[in-house]
């Protein structure tokens, strides 16, 4: 079983930065190339708690390539999400920075007054981050328009995309995980998170113990059932509130208890991302005087439809920082369909990973054998090197899009939650905070981050680390060890982490590991 995220609320941390052990203070500093740096990293890969685990590692100096230290670089090992690195660079390339998702209503029959015989279509674009607010302002549209009545349906059209809804060896049990959403042409967040496919609920207790908790469902319209409860508990315990959702169905389901004066908030995939997504906006058509008298069904629109309102997303180039910064999987995985659609005219992971592994090719990044089933890592079916991240970083600094990519990478202790991301509570008070951009990865038995670091000399690094296959205590201090060597050019003691703590409001399971 994968651990599963905790993802209520953002929790203070309470660790306090653990002060650093470092060794050899009454040297000289070594270059980052210098004799004492591959003893040193070699004694962090050695720590007891990557005892039976594989592990990959490959430090080279971004602008030269130079090799400063590797370890096992052609290693085969699952990269969790620093595979989004790959995902977001190919998506630049072959989408462009200025690509945007469009989503349409149209009218599929005649007019008369203000009656529309027919079916009123929300196509869908693609779009991982529509808010119910974007539905709300296309209702208004529609009103102003003049169409009060709609004697059909409203027509959810999800098929700029397939429709397959989960990708490779996606765990079953991960299905009500908004990290883990079903992937449609037309679906809906609820925050500028751009959790697709996902609803809140805001739970809060009764003022008597043993009551049941209040649960409020957002976006209140939302094609979901609450069944189960939770309990309102003494103030000061624990928060042990679980919301999943059955399979095949929009029934959620709650347990637990929860602590007199807190609140807590669930985030829940659901099935169906289409009929979320046209439901909301039939209740917006209700509100803005436009009356649906057929309900809300799926399927495609006539050739002959006639778009009357439309609304585009922001740019790819700032769709990248959620993705990037809050490891995203829906963004992730609608890149690959929007990049089968734009360039083989099939939304679908066969296609699209096709163009991935083209543009990989032609840039001379297939280094060494890897495999890609999906955009964001969450399948246990991908696979990586150490050698095929570095070429990437490497190659990603020549390109025009590099600013865009490299600005959405998570920032080593940067409390900004939408610059630091999922970085944003590690490194923290070291030589390496600010100076490390690098793309998280992690899940159970996984860990992994690749980026670049800044030396305070001027040059800057590139490195990948991959570990797999652990159990017991997380080394995860062991990779900010490491990254910390390589800021300060002495020796670390990673049994003093430099990890501050464990981000509780991060994307996909990057806080699974605590």
């Amino acid at each position: 079983m994968r651990s599963i995220p905790v993802r209520r609320v953002a929790v203070p941390l309470a660790a306090v930065l653990v002060a650093l052990l470092l060794t050899g203070s009454g040297a000289a500093p070594r270059s980052p190339s210098g004799s004492g740096l591959s003893a040193d990293l070699d004694r962090l890969l050695a720590d007891p708690r990557l005892t039976g685990a594989a592990v990959s590692a490959l430090v080279t100096d971004a602008a030269t390539g130079e090799v400063l230290y590797q370890h096992a670089p052609a290693a085969l090992l699952l990269p969790a999400s620093t595979l989004k690195t790959v995902t977001a660079a190919a998506a630049l390339d072959l989408l462009g920075q200025d690509h945007h998702f469009t989503t349409e209503v149209l009218t599929a029959g005649p007019r008369t007054g203000g009656t529309l015989g027919g079916d009123l279509v929300l196509r869908g674009g693609g779009d991982p981050s529509l808010l119910p607010a974007d539905l709300e302002a296309l209702a208004g549209r529609v009103a102003a328009s003049g169409i009060t009545e709609v004697s059909g349906s409203v027509l959810a059209d999800a098929s700029r995309y397939d429709d397959v809804p989960l990708g490779a060896s996606w765990a079953w049990d991960d299905q009500a995980a908004y990290y883990s959403p079903q992937i449609s042409a037309l679906t809906l967040t609820t925050d500028s998170d751009d959790d697709v496919d996902s609803v809140r609920l805001v739970l809060t207790p009764d003022a008597s113990p043993g009551r049941p908790a209040a649960v409020q469902v957002i976006p209140p319209d939302a094609p979901v059932r609450v069944s189960g409860r939770v309990d309102t508990s003494a103030a000061g315990g624990d928060n042990t509130v679980q919301a999943d959702r059955r399979p095949g169905a929009n029934e959620i389901v709650l347990s637990g208890s929860l602590p007199a004066g807190s609140t807590a908030t669930e985030w829940v995939a659901v099935d169906d991302p289409a009929r979320l997504a046209a439901t909301v906006f039939a209740a917006a058509l209700a509100r803005h005087g436009v009356a649906v008298r057929g309900g809300v069904r799926e399927g495609q629109a006539p050739a002959d439809a006639v778009a009357v309102a439309a609304h585009d997303s922001a740019p790819l180039s700032a769709l990248l920082v959620p993705f990037l910064k809050l490891s995203n999987n829906g963004i992730a995985e609608h890149l690959v369909k929007e990049i089968g659609r734009v360039r083989s005219g099939s939304g679908s992971w066969a296609a699209g990973l096709d163009k991935v592994r083209d543009f990989l090719q032609r840039s001379g990044l297939e280094t060494t054998p890897a495999r890609q089933v999906d955009g964001s890592g969450l399948s246990r079916q991908d696979l990586m090197t150490t050698s095929r991240l570095d070429a990437l970083l490497r190659f990603a600094r020549g390109q025009a899009w590099f600013p865009a990519w490299y600005d959405a990478l998570p920032v080593a202790g940067d409390p900004r939650r939408m610059v630091g991301g999922t970085m944003t509570d590690r490194l923290r008070g070291t030589a390496a905070e600010g100076r490390v951009h690098a793309k998280t990865g992690s899940m159970t038995g996984v860990d992994a981050l690749a980026g670049y670091l800044d030396r305070a000399d001027g040059h800057t690094l590139a490195f990948s680390i991959l570990f797999n296959n652990f159990v017991g205590p997380s080394p995860r201090p062991v990779i900010d060890a490491f990254v910390l060597r390589l800021a300060s050019d002495r020796a670390v003691d990673p049994t003093a982490s430099p990890t501050t703590g464990v981000h509780r409001s991060t994307h996909d399971w990057e806080a699974a590991l605590g």
